[in-house]
């Protein structure tokens, strides 16, 4: 069987995409162009790959075979290249990297200067997008994602992980002091999350003592919608003022809006430079969470792929400025 490596790749694209067209225009060919090369991997196979409808495009028992196969065979093209590559001159070329939005401003952006000092040859695609990518249809070569991500069909790696801290700004702790203790909250001006109910239960350190309140306090908070009664376990937050995403919450809290239990890694660079300042963080818990670069089997071994991983791994595992003190 006489394969060309480069039509195998297209088929593979076609059976990804779900049409001709799609493939065409990825590759800026005509369609006729993408045809032939399909009838000319067809003729080498002597078998026919794909039934073609006015419905679309479908694969036979025997495109289905050839499809695992091709699989192995391109990740093996790929591992060879890239290692040869990455011996002579390290590793290059581009690496399309799925992520959410949030996670590409707090990790991917500030990361890139690093990333690409220490490998010039490298170039980074960002898809940053809050839904769940198609890493095959897409072309996503590494997925940043938080959370469970077990799967039979992806290899993950974790990478790192984040908790949340309670954060105001200097200029409003200023205006309306430091809180020492849980029950001064009452007195605060809180955010809370408008679409995730989940963001406003706060944990405690010890899950199960609710802190008392005294009648007044509790009556005042009520009065003002910053608290509810609490869960145990947790200090419930209804908020002086709500928002729908994490980069408006943040932007709420650097202007002193208010005060408000943030991502680590989007509060990281605020509290490094004094920004910010975290609170009471010996009442409450940071509920890590594990930070994971999830890849398809056959791309996970590539030089180009084990690089980016291994930079993110230890761009997070960096601490933060140890002089950033708890008031």
């Amino acid at each position: 069987m006489n394969l060309e490596l480069d039509d195998v790749a297209l088929f593979m694209r076609i059976k990804e995409l779900g049409t001709l067209s799609a493939a065409a225009r990825e590759r800026n060919w005509p369609v006729s162009q993408v045809s032939r090369t399909l009838v000319r991997l067809e003729t080498a196979c002597g078998v026919r790959l794909l039934h073609r409808s006015t419905h679309g495009l479908s694969l036979t028992d025997e495109g289905d075979t050839f499809a695992t196969h091709a699989t192995q065979l391109l990740a093996t093209r790929d591992e060879l290249a890239s290692t040869l590559t990455g011996k002579l001159a390290g590793p290059s070329g581009w690496v399309r990297v799925g992520v959410s939005p949030a996670l590409a401003e707090a990790v991917i952006a500030p990361s890139l200067s690093g990333l690409h000092q220490r490998h010039p040859d490298l170039r980074i695609d960002l898809a940053a997008d809050d839904r769940m990518a198609d890493m095959a249809r897409e072309g996503i070569d590494i997925a940043i994602r938080t959370g469970h991500t077990a799967s039979d069909t992806v290899v993950a790696r974790q990478i790192g992980e984040y908790g949340r801290t309670l954060c105001a700004s200097p200029a409003y702790l200023a205006a309306h002091g430091t809180p020492a203790t849980l029950d001064d909250l009452h007195r605060h001006r809180l955010v809370a999350s408008s679409v995730s109910p989940a963001l406003n239960a706060w944990p405690l350190r010890q899950p199960g003592t609710p802190t008392p309140q005294s009648p007044d306090v509790a009556h005042t908070a009520a009065t003002r919608g910053r608290a509810r009664p609490h869960t145990p376990g947790f200090w419930q937050v209804d908020g002086h003022t709500r928002s729908d995403n994490s980069g408006a919450t943040l932007a709420l809290v650097l202007h002193g809006v208010g005060m408000a239990r943030l991502s680590d890694l989007v509060a990281r660079p605020h509290l490094t430079s004094g920004a910010l300042v975290p609170l009471l963080q010996h009442c409450f818990d940071p509920q890590r969470v594990p930070i994971y670069a999830v890849m398809r089997p056959e791309r996970h071994r590539l030089p180009k792929v084990r690089a980016c991983i291994d930079w993110w791994r230890d761009w997070l595992a960096a601490p933060v400025d140890s002089t950033i003190k708890n008031p």
